[in-house]
This record gives C-alpha cells, structure tokens and sequence, in this order.
C-alpha cells in the first residue's frame, strides 16, 4: 500500500493546480453574450453600508427665465459663518468649485475635514505614527507556543542507538511549550520572564526515565549603554528594539508622534481659516449683488420713463424718430444689465450656499442684511506685524517641523556610538519524569524527580550570564549619513521659516496697502455719486422745463443717468472691497478666527480620562516649582504664543519686543479683539471748498432697495413692464 501512495502523491504534486477540462454538453442552443454584455464593462462597487445623501431631494436652482415666488431668508454675517461652521466636516474652498483639479473630487484623501487631527491620532504607519500607535512600544508583550511531535527512525547501532539492536526502530515522542513576557522600558531596556518546558520519550532501554520533562524559569534584561540608550531617544525615535535599520528611521517616538498631531491641527486650522474668509468674501458679494441689482432696476425704470416721454413726444410731432430709437435702445440695455445683475445674485447666493453646506435650493432665498463698515479702520503696523508674526498658522506649522528635525537630529547623533549593551539573565532549571504529581518519590534516585515542577520551585538547579554584547559596523557610514540628512533637512527648514516671515511681512504690508486704496478710492467715488446726481437732476431739469429758444436734447439725459449708476456702482463696490480689505488684514495677521469668534477646541474625553486629569490637576495645583531641578527632556511647548526669533537680519525690520508692546498705542482700536468701527471718522463727501468735512455717511434710498423686496421682482409698477418680458413694446 505504501508503494502505491508515493507514485500517486508525486503525480498530484507534479500536476499542481492544473484542473482536468471535461467535456460539458447543453441542451439547447443560446448566445454567448456573457463576456460581451458583462465580462467588458466597467464596474462598480457595491457600499456595506450607503452613506447618507440627501442631493437627490435637492430642488432645481434659481434661474432668470423661471422666476418663482421665494421667502427671504435674512442673515447677518455671524449667522452665515455659524452655519458655515457648523455644517462644514469636509472643508472647501471658493476657488475650488468649477474647476478641473477641485481636489473634492481628484484627490478627495488630502482635503481637509474634521476628522484629520483624528485620524492622524489614530495612524499605524511608519513616520505619521500617533501617540497610541508610538505608546505601544511599550507594552508588554506575551508570546507562547505549544508543540507535539513523534518520529520513528531505523537504527543500525546498538551503541549509537543507546541499546536498541540494529533492525529495530527509535520511537520517540516530543512536546515543547514556551512562553514569554517581555517589557520594554523607556529607558531602552528590555525585561523578560521566560518559561519553558520540553518533554522527551523514547524506548531507549539505558535510559534511567523512559519520559521525562526538562523546562526552566528564566529572567532577562538587557540594557543600552551608548547607541540608543536614554529615555530621550525612545521618546524621540522610539524603543530601539523596535526599530528597523533603514525603514524606521529616528521619528517614531511619541514625541515626534504628538508634533504629528500638532502639525495635523495646524493644517485643520489653516483649512478652517481659509474657509471662513471664503465665507465672508462671498457674503459680502452678496450684499454687492444686490446693491448692483437695486441700482440697475432703477435705472432700468427711469430710463422706460425717458422712452415712454419721448415715445409721446415724438407721437405729438415734436420729437426726432433718432431721439425715441436712442431711448429705446438705453432702455433695452439697462435691461440687460438688471437681468445680468439679478443672474449674479443667484449665482452668488449658490455659491454662498456651497460654502455653508446648504442645498441647491430649499425654497428660501439668503439676503444678507449686515451693513457694510463705513467707519476708517486703522491699525498699527508694528502691532500688526508682531502678531502675524506670532499667530500665523503656517509659522507654527513650520516651527513644529523645525522641533521635530531638531529632535530627531539629537536621536540620529545618538546612533554613531557603538551599540553597547549590558546583558544579563538569570535561570532555575527543572527536571523530571512526571510534569506534576503529589509526591516527589520516584523509587529510583534519592533526590526524587517525580515532579518537575517541584524542582523548578526548590531551585537546586540553577544558572545566569552576566556580561556586555558590542557591535558596531566599521566607519558607520550610514549613522553619519544620517546625521547629515537631518541636519541639511533642519538647515533648510530654517531657511523656510525666515523666507516665511519675510513673505509675510510683505503679505500684510500689501493688505495694509489695499485698506488705505480701498477707504480712499471709496471716499472718492462717494463724492462722484454725489456729483453724478446733481448732473442727473441738472439735465433732467433742463431737458423738462426748457429755456425760451433752447432745443430738447435727450442725449445728455441718457448720459447723466448712466454716468449716475456707474457712479452708484463704483462706490458700493469700493466699500465692500474696503470690508474684504479689513478681512484680508486679519486673514494675513493671523486672527481672523478671533476676529469672528471662531474657537478651535476638542470634543469630550473619556470617563477615565477626566478621572486621571483631575488627579494630576490637584497635584499640580498643590506643587511648586523647584530651582534645583530642571526637566529632562526640556520642555518645548509654549503656552501660548510666542515671541518670533527670526534671523531675517536683512529684512528691513525688526520683531518688537514683546514686553514692550504693551507700550504701543495703536491709533486704531484693538485688533485683538473683534473689529468694532471707529463712528468717529465714518466715511464721508468732501466738501465743494476741498476742506475735510465732518458729517454723517450718506443714507441708502431704502424705499428702493431690493433688501425689502422679493428676489426676482423689480421695483416697477404694474404699468410697466416686468424683467422676463423680452418683445418689444412698438409690436
């Protein structure tokens, strides 16, 4: 029988995986439509669990050639951003809508949510490891095996086979169990508690126990001495025997693990931050829009007032028909203005909806009803540059960085020493025929080896090592290269954070550039409304009531009001440019967070973790601190912002001292807290005379203003003609 399996196992062997195709017959006769319909298209996959989605409810958008009847929606800023907050776990960006790379939807894994600093806390991997993930090196890891074996063998010895004649067969049987605790300190040594048991039976006939149990009970430790050694480096670059040479590198400690994390925040609050100046620039566009529309509707309706007086005018005889075409054809283009305008606001408020997470349309129209700062804002710049310099979140982001290469800088010097280590271990050997029994008596030696476990615990047996283990490769070209890295990496992430500063100061030198061009270009086109409006009246005047011998002229009108709408453009859209200008001063300070209340914190803890915090709470609450002791490591989180030590010597400018900028009087108000308008210098005309004149800002004819309208419906009575009306009114 035995001759017959092993050609039959070598031949299943040698066929491997290789099936036998038989011969398969179908009734009847069908297409072979499968890899066509099926094998060849492209698949999809099935989702264990559907994500919730509620776009396909969404109704269709606001367009100008389907008008709809809508409530208004009334939003300050603060409600907008509120909602924007709260609603935003996938963070976007204005300027990634509509476009071929918006990374929402090519690289969806690298835009910014709420769960990064999480999922960063989490991380497994080598080199973005988290605080748990560094935190498990030391563990103490329990390691056991248990192994069962017999072998039979022919023997052709008596003397080597221990007795059995030759021809016959050495049965013997095995068994092994070990185990294994093992705990790595952070000092970079290792502890170990071994047990292991081995059982051996055979027929040997000389031997005094058929069956016997040998085992030991073993303690180790080993400890580094140079290379790797210290709880600065397992901090840094994690235990050192669980490192691997040219993978891991020196950045898996939980030190570096925790700037991970911080890093990771930097990154949420930069994402944050620019979301909510998204937000507020297209908020304030908005109310752009809807100021453009008012104007455009206005005019739309004085000018079919001029045509329609032409239109009778030239009906009496006293007209030209080139007088009544050119009214006309104003008319049809302030229209198409209006049109467009309303367009914008629709497209505006979609865009505004996307940045707070809102449907396409919910049967609500968003009309912002914050008024535009009109007030001069005024900040100082040594100020300012002191706090963009501190509280700008891509220099923290970058100082993280610089402490993690420093760190792993001092890990890496660490490795050129030779790895020298103190090694010791210590035994209590076991032997005998039976594992456990009651009595030690095994009717054959003095001693008694009935119970192996009672010689383990008596300890008669027993053994230890004591000495040193050094290996060092010659020259340790890689320790050295290593080094090298990180202090090229460290040299040039240096080099980065003072061409940060330096870009910076620049950044707010030009935001404080567009605050001035914004306020004055503002002022300016104030007094061209003003201007605009006495020419309006000037012509219209003219053009109605004549003087004896002057001809009617309607050109000069048609200017007039067009200049006048301009003009009534111009100056809305400078002062809202001078409100994004105030953001984009606190956007490139650093504090635009703080400016609209926007707080970063974390979310509840677990039980035992409040437990544990209150304890160390209390007892740091009742401590002091000593002179004679200093931390190891050094601490390296500040509480706070801190003062920047920037080398940027050839800059042009140099960082205040903090303890001097409470000294500073900024002729603005306070910028670290949120922007409240200066009501004694607001926005004002200049005078005929050119003096600079001290009076209130010019009120908006609220009488006209869309604000008290429905979307979408233009400020005309039922006489004239609405805006989806595109015949014209000669047919």
């Amino acid at each position: 029988m035995r001759r017959l399996f092993l050609p039959v196992l070598a031949a299943f062997l040698l066929a491997s995986c290789r099936g036998i195709d038989k011969p398969l017959k179908y009734f009847g006769d069908s297409e072979l439509n499968y890899y066509k319909d099926v094998a060849t298209q492209v698949d999809f996959p099935v989702l264990a669990e559907e994500c919730e989605s509620d776009a396909l409810t969404y109704e269709p958008p606001r367009r100008i050639r389907h008008p709809r009847k809508d409530d208004l929606w009334d939003l300050t800023l603060q409600d907008v951003i509120h909602l924007a907050m709260s609603n935003s776990h996938i963070l976007r960006t204005r300027g990634q809508f509509l476009s071929s790379t918006n990374p929402l939807l090519t690289n969806p894994n690298q835009i910014s949510s709420v769960y990064d600093p999480a999922i960063q806390e989490s991380e497994v991997l080598f080199g973005v490891r988290g605080v748990e993930a560094a935190l498990s090196d030391f563990d103490t890891r329990f390691t056991t095996t248990m192994l069962w074996g017999r072998d039979e063998l022919a023997q052709n010895n008596r003397i080597l086979s221990g007795g059995i004649p030759p021809g016959g067969s050495l049965t013997e049987e095995s068994g092994n169990f070990t185990s294994r605790l093992e705990k790595n300190f952070a000092t970079g040594g290792i502890f170990a508690v071994n047990h292991n048991w081995n059982y051996s039976g055979n027929n040997v006939p000389t031997r005094q126990f058929q069956s016997v149990f040998t085992g030991l009970l073993q303690v180790e430790y080993r400890q580094p001495l140079l290379a790797g050694a210290g709880v600065e480096y397992s901090r840094i670059a994690g235990h050192p025997g669980r490192n691997l040479q040219g993978v891991t590198g020196v950045n898996q400690g939980v030190l570096i693990a925790r700037i991970n994390n911080d890093i990771t925040i930097a990154d949420f609050e930069a994402g944050v931050r620019n979301l909510l100046k998204d937000v507020e620039d297209t908020y304030w566009d908005l109310v752009l829009a809807y100021r453009i529309y008012d104007i455009e509707v206005s005019s739309r309706n004085k000018t079919l007032e001029i045509w329609r007086g032409v239109k009778a005018i030239l009906d009496g005889g006293k007209a030209s028909v080139a007088d009544e075409a050119q009214t006309r054809d104003n008319y049809f283009e302030n229209r198409a203005r209006a049109e467009n305008a309303l367009a914008d606001i629709y497209q505006i408020e979609s865009q505004l909806r996307r940045l707070m997470r809102l449907p396409v349309n919910d049967g609500r129209v968003i009309r912002p009803i914050e008024d535009a700062v009109k007030s001069e804002f005024m900040p100082d710049w040594q100020v300012s540059l002191a706090e963009s310099l501190t509280r700008r979140v891509e220099l923290r982001r970058q100082k993280w960085n610089i402490k993690s290469l420093e760190f792993q800088l001092k890990a890496a010097k660490s490795l050129i020493r030779p790895r020298l280590d103190f090694v010791s271990n210590y035994q209590r050997n076991a032997f005998g025929d039976k594992l456990i029994s009651t009595t030690d008596n095994d009717g054959v030696t003095p001693q008694g080896f009935h119970n192996a476990y009672e010689t383990l615990t008596q300890g008669r047996q027993t053994g230890w090592n004591l000495g040193f283990e050094l290996s060092m490769p010659l020259g340790q070209r890689e320790a050295h290269a290593q080094v090298r890295n990180i202090e090229l990496k460290l040299a040039k992430a240096r080099s980065v954070l003072s061409e940060q500063e330096h870009e910076i100061s620049h950044e707010l030198s030009n935001a404080f550039q567009q605050l001035d061009r914004t306020y004055t270009i503002a002022q300016t086109n104030l007094n061209r409304q003003l201007a605009a409006k006495k020419r309006v009246d000037a012509f219209v005047a003219s053009f109605k009531f004549p003087k004896a011998g002057q001809t009617q002229v309607i050109d000069p009108v048609l200017r007039a009001q067009i200049s006048y709408a301009q003009a009534q453009i111009a100056h809305y859209r400078s002062l809202i440019d001078y409100n994004k200008a105030i953001t984009e001063v606190n956007y490139r300070k650093g504090t635009l967070l703080d400016h609209d209340s926007v707080y970063l914190s974390e979310r509840d803890w677990e039980p035992e973790a409040y437990n544990q915090a209150l304890r160390r709470a209390r007892s740091r609450s009742h401590a002091y601190d000593s002179k004679l002791l200093h931390t190891e490591p050094a601490e390296f989180v500040s509480w706070g912002y801190s003062p920047v030590e920037t080398e940027a010597a050839a800059d042009g400018y140099e960082t205040p001292d903090p303890a001097g900028l409470e000294m500073l009087e900024p002729i603005g108000p306070d910028t670290s807290a949120p922007f409240v308008p200066n009501e004694n210098r607001p926005l004002q005309p200049v005078p005929d005379d050119g003096t600079a004149a001290r009076g209130p800002f010019d009120t908006i004819d609220e009488a006209a203003s869309p604000f008290r309208q429905e979307v979408g419906q233009p400020a005309v009575d039922d006489a004239t003609p609405l805006i989806d009306e595109f015949e014209p009114f000669d047919r």
